[in-house]
């Protein structure tokens, strides 16, 4: 019988066996119903994905489609995890964006509410969030409420490990990841194409040139359309609007400031 691998010391001077825990909490929380679970294709989805089978707890597994993912990751999702569901919305998030006649910001990232959120109505929802991923996320818990929708209920098993966990898990195991965590790539984490929480925009139209492209002429595209409506712009044409948006570290773009790729 295989060890499990994942520990962590404690108050009690023994160890606590996190991969055990990971299980143990899936068990507990399991709903009638099954859990709905969210594939990102990232890498701690994939560690969720496999405690969850191996539990042998009932799941329903999607991967809510936002129409700017990285198509490895599509890719990855396909080939290693044929039995998720990917999610089509109705309206791409770029068609979405003129609609709303606003680009996703980082400080308001209404994509993430129109498209990744909403999965899930109703049920217990599994998932791969961590603390150490970000500080917003550390404030979160193990088991919470969703505020928008009360019926609603988040399960993270693996809340409390570490990015080195995570790592050591899947290379424990040997479990394909997205290909976007390997050379050339070498992410750190895998999201939306152009997030407006990445910053490093060179990469971005290096590895995803297509997109970033469809990108720049949505964000012109837009601009026009508040132009032809009437509504305010602070910016002088479509290419300086597009600058800012890329412009992820200052409020408002300076005059001498250009793309800072070529």
């Amino acid at each position: 019988m295989q060890k499990n691998i994942i520990t962590d010391n404690t108050l009690f001077d023994g160890l606590i066996d996190m991969e055990q825990i990971a299980i143990e909490r899936i068990r507990m929380f399991e709903p009638k119903e099954g859990y709905w679970e969210g594939d990102s294709g990232g890498k701690d989805s994939e560690v969720t994905r496999h405690l969850v089978i191996r539990t042998g707890v009932k799941s329903e597994r999607h991967h809510s489609l936002t129409t700017v993912d990285a198509p490895q990751t599509i890719w990855h999702i396909r080939k290693y995890h044929p039995e998720t569901i990917i999610d089509i919305p109705e309206i791409p998030l770029m068609k979405m964006m003129i609609k709303k006649g606003i680009p996703p910001m980082r400080q308001r990232r209404w994509c993430c509410g129109e498209y990744k959120e909403k999965g899930g109505a109703g049920r217990t929802v599994i998932t791969g969030i961590r603390s150490a991923e970000s500080a917003k996320r550390a404030k979160r818990k193990m088991v919470e409420p969703c505020f928008k929708d009360k019926l609603k209920t988040f399960v993270n098993p693996i809340f409390d490990w570490t990015d080195a966990d995570v790592w050591k898990y899947i290379n424990h195991y040997k479990i394909p990841v997205n290909p976007l965590y390997k050379p050339p790539y070498n992410f750190k984490r895998v999201g939306c194409v152009l997030c407006p929480m990445v910053r490093d925009i060179e990469r971005q139209f290096k590895f995803f040139p297509k997109l970033c492209e469809a990108w720049h002429k949505a964000i012109i595209r837009l601009y026009n359309d508040r132009v032809a409506k009437g509504k305010p712009v602070n910016h002088k044409n479509g290419e300086d609007f597009w600058k800012w948006w890329l412009n992820r570290d200052a409020k408002k773009i300076q005059p001498d400031q250009t793309i800072m790729f070529e």
